[in-house]
């Protein structure tokens, strides 16, 4: 790392269905303003935006920007899947931190549709293709929702090499309405117990639908700028990104036919150990984590991948309750993807708002008291994962 980045403002709207949103650009609009009052900078101040979303026409950024000012400044769309908006993110922490600029907004916003997640383009090869070879080599193919049968797939792998119990995937959907509950932005704040995720529909086994993140509309954003500027203009530094990491995909996740590498375990161990590495930290000194559980089954191996607990233990580490408060490190405050919602390019983007309010000890309810170190993971397949570790200063 080069000069040293901070995250002096964050912004998002609460998640909603899809047909109960706004239109992008007004959300998306909605989610810039928030952040830059919270950072107390004017938008003629801001030198470049990063702006992700999947689905939109070219130039959706300017669209929504544009409200906020015509100003002249590069404004760059960004698509890299369901870790579109982290990408922003880490576009606009290295735009700071080699120099090029002082001050940028990253901005994530999604206008979903209903349904599960489905390939948009039948006229040309899709970009998972090699995924989707893997996967038919390693378990074949089901009446199921694509994304279902990858990470259930996983799930499987995962029941398979470690004995894991479908009802510890269930623990964690329950873990994440009970995280929600306290979190105003949240699509979904009900209880729930683990009976009632297992008698929910099965979507592809051992995964049912309250074990699925469900499709959402939103928008999240976050003003990242140098150390120069927030000692010119007297703002906050008291988060700062100590290290963050963009990882693809290698040859392990083709050649090995391991569901659990097919949906991006070895991107995420890989961007974490740099990440550790970059910081000087480890595992163990991370107090709260947003993490990518766009399914239950990846949360429970995201938890090995990043380093929170050695492989093989997940379903200890979640039985033992060590991965919400009280336990060893508090995974997803905010509900997470499973019960906060998932509108593509703006999740990544709600993940880093969460973990500054938890930084500067304002997230209410859900606060993890002495928080210093979070730690956020992003998953993009096709594909690209981004791990970022913030501290408070």
């Amino acid at each position: 790392m080069g000069r040293k980045v901070y995250v002096i403002g964050v912004g998002m709207i609460p998640f909603t269905k899809p047909g109960a949103n706004e239109p992008y650009n007004v959300m998306g609009a909605k989610a810039a303003r928030a952040a830059l009052a919270d950072a107390r900078v004017d938008y003629q101040l801001i030198e470049q935006a990063y702006v992700g979303y999947v689905y939109g026409d070219s130039t959706c950024g300017q669209r929504t920007l544009y409200q906020l000012g015509l100003t002249g400044i590069p404004i760059i769309n960004v698509n890299n899947n369901c870790s579109t908006g982290s990408t922003a993110l880490f576009l606009a922490r290295q735009a700071v931190e080699s120099g090029a600029v002082e001050c940028v907004l990253a901005l994530g916003f999604e206008q979903m549709l209903a349904g599960a997640i489905s390939l948009k383009f039948d006229d040309r090869p899709t970009p998972l293709d090699s995924f989707i070879s893997t996967m038919k080599a390693a378990q074949g193919w089901a009446d199921a929702p694509l994304a279902a049968q990858l990470f259930g797939g996983a799930a499987r792998a995962h029941m398979q090499k470690y004995g894991t119990r479908p009802e510890t995937f269930a623990k964690i959907s329950v873990k994440a309405r009970k995280h929600a509950a306290a979190n105003p932005y949240a699509l979904f704040r009900e209880p729930l117990t683990e009976e009632q995720v297992l008698a929910s529909p099965m979507i592809f086994a051992p995964l049912t639908r309250l074990e699925c993140c469900p499709p959402a509309c939103g928008a999240a954003a976050a003003v990242v700028c140098s150390s120069d500027f927030v000692r010119k203009h007297n703002l906050d530094t008291r988060v700062q990104i100590v290290a963050q990491a963009m990882t693809s995909d290698r040859n392990s996740t083709f050649d090995e036919q391991d569901m659990m590498k097919v949906v991006g375990y070895d991107m995420a161990r890989e961007a974490a150990q740099q990440v550790y590495e970059k910081a000087g930290v480890g595992p163990a000194d991370i107090d709260v984590v947003e993490l990518h559980d766009c399914f239950a089954s990846n949360e429970l191996i995201t938890y090995e991948a990043l380093g929170l607990t050695p492989e093989g233990t997940a379903e200890q580490f979640v039985c033992d309750g060590d991965n919400t408060y009280g336990g060893k490190v508090v995974t997803n405050p905010s509900g997470g993807l499973l019960s906060k919602g998932h509108p593509l390019g703006a999740t990544g983007l709600a993940q880093c708002a969460e973990l500054v309010w938890q930084l500067r000890g304002q997230a209410g309810r859900r606060q993890v008291e002495g928080a210093r170190h979070a730690l956020q993971h992003n998953l993009g397949l096709g594909g690209a994962c981004v791990v970022t570790l913030y501290r408070v200063e």
